[in-house]
């Protein structure tokens, strides 16, 4: 197993490479780099004046040494003043050196937001914080939920109950968020008044009134499709010859349930739940978006949305680290919990 992990992440370090070395030249093209230029000037600002400024703030330097000092393994180059002719910072609101230094992502240093004006691990970092708190309340309550209506579902196959259930799952997972994000707001935030549209005040403080709402709606789509898993695989579960058995020896219902069938039917929505979380990630840039909340997903955008390049750069790489350490977990987990799952 240890020999596994080592080679897994040895694989995830090279995918991890290739994936940020792609997306660091799709973002540094150079309509993107123009864009980047008038958004930091002005809107009428001659073409020479916008080259003169990407010069002038490292932008035109070779792409490999560029992505070599964003990695860390390249010197980070200061940029030269017009004015003095002395080394100078790319910009003033960041930490960047005035003398050739590593710093780059392996050094800690993410680069400068020009958006937001500051350094990109200040306005990442808590942003992935907010994101880590409404996933893990999604979590909450999507997780027992769906078991819950998966296990009631694949117990009582055929029955009204599974066929209400299994209705009820297929409904919700064929909802996307924007829909059910607009319907609960109508509902319970414009006709009942029972909840806030905004979870824009979740930054000062979370409350059931202004943080229910976005929970709702990215755990109502992970519900329906947990729920179809489990109840899939409990139903494979307790057609097993050795549930006959148990079931012959006098053992109750609810026992061969709990002591025999549970634990084999959870196996396949352990790796449905440790997939949800890229799904999350792409679920929380519209939920966020939609109701105002400055996670992950609003500052993914808001970057995006004025060509922050560095900031674009982290959230790309974070995104790529969370896929692939939860495949790791994934594997990890399911050899656990099977053991009839040998690493060759």
């Amino acid at each position: 197993m240890l020999s596994f992990i080592l080679r897994r992440l040895g694989t995830m370090a090279l995918t991890m490479l290739c994936l940020t070395l792609v997306v660091f030249f799709l973002i540094n093209l150079d309509p993107n780099l123009k864009k980047l230029a008038i958004s930091q000037t002005e809107m009428h600002t001659s073409a020479e004046q916008l080259e003169s400024w990407l010069v002038n703030h490292g932008y035109r330097q070779n792409f490999f040494s560029r992505y070599g000092q964003w990695l860390g393994i390249v010197p980070k180059q200061p940029v030269i003043d017009p004015a003095t002719g002395a080394p100078a910072k790319r910009f003033s609101f960041c930490n960047d050196p005035v003398v050739p230094t590593f710093s780059g992502v392996l050094q800690g240093d993410f680069g400068c937001s020009t958006k937001f004006k500051t350094t990109v691990a200040s306005k990442l970092f808590p942003a992935l914080g907010a994101t880590g708190i409404l996933m893990f309340w999604v979590l909450v309550v999507m997780v027992p939920i769906s078991l819950l209506i998966g296990i009631l579902a694949g117990m009582r196959e055929g029955t009204r109950t599974d066929r209400t259930l299994s209705v009820a799952s297929i409904a919700s997972t064929a909802t996307p968020e924007y829909v059910s994000g607009v319907i609960f707001t109508v509902i319970f935030a414009s006709w009942l008044g029972w909840l806030n549209g905004s979870a824009a005040s979740a930054s000062r403080g979370i409350t059931f009134y202004n943080f229910t709402l976005p929970v709702m709606t990215l755990a109502i789509y992970g519900i329906g499709y947990i729920a179809r898993m489990t109840r899939a695989s409990m139903v494979e579960v307790m057609t097993q010859q050795y549930i006959r058995t148990a079931r012959l020896k006098g053992l109750s219902f609810g026992s061969v349930v709990v002591k025999h069938a549970l634990r084999n039917a959870l196996i396949a929505p352990f790796t449905v739940i440790m997939l949800q979380f890229p799904w999350l990630l792409t679920g929380v840039v519209i939920v966020e978006v939609m109701f105002r909340y400055q996670g992950f997903g609003y500052t993914l955008v808001e970057a995006a949305g004025n060509n922050d390049i560095d900031l674009l750069l982290g959230c790309s790489l974070v995104s790529v680290f969370i896929v692939l350490i939860t495949q790791l977990i994934s594997d990890v987990g399911y050899a656990f919990l099977n053991p009839r799952i040998r690493v060759q």
